[in-house]
């Protein structure tokens, strides 16, 4: 089947940097749409941003301007660049990605673990 693995969390002050990565990895024969969502405690996940399998990238106004999305596709892995951060960033960041499985070529979407990221002083 198909794993995805993110890294890049961790604690960082306010007005700083992070970028968090997620690997998918098994059965996969082509990666397209991804996306990163994030879930603060006591609130519901809220998509963050999307990468369409054109290129095309959309963000939530929050993070408008501070952070961005990008992918290697050779590498099967999609990037959240966090720059700016404020201590409302602090959450738990999942990445969801639309995979074609290897063996079927069926599309199926697959989420990561998450990564705690922390932004305090």
């Amino acid at each position: 089947q198909v794993h995805l693995a993110e890294s890049g969390g961790g604690l960082v002050q306010p007005g700083g940097s992070l970028r968090l990565s997620c690997v998918a990895s098994g059965s996969v024969f082509l990666t397209n749409a991804m996306s990163w969502y994030r879930q603060a405690p006591g609130k519901r996940r809220e998509l963050v941003a999307t990468r369409t399998t054109s290129g095309r990238t959309n963000y939530a106004d929050a993070v408008k301007g501070r952070f961005t999305i990008s992918r290697d596709r050779a590498k099967n892995t999609v990037y959240l660049q966090m720059n700016s951060l404020k201590p409302e960033d602090t959450a738990i960041y999942y990445c969801k990605m639309s995979v074609t499985i290897l063996d079927t070529l069926r599309r199926g979407e697959f989420w990561g673990q998450g990564t705690q990221v922390t932004v305090s002083s």
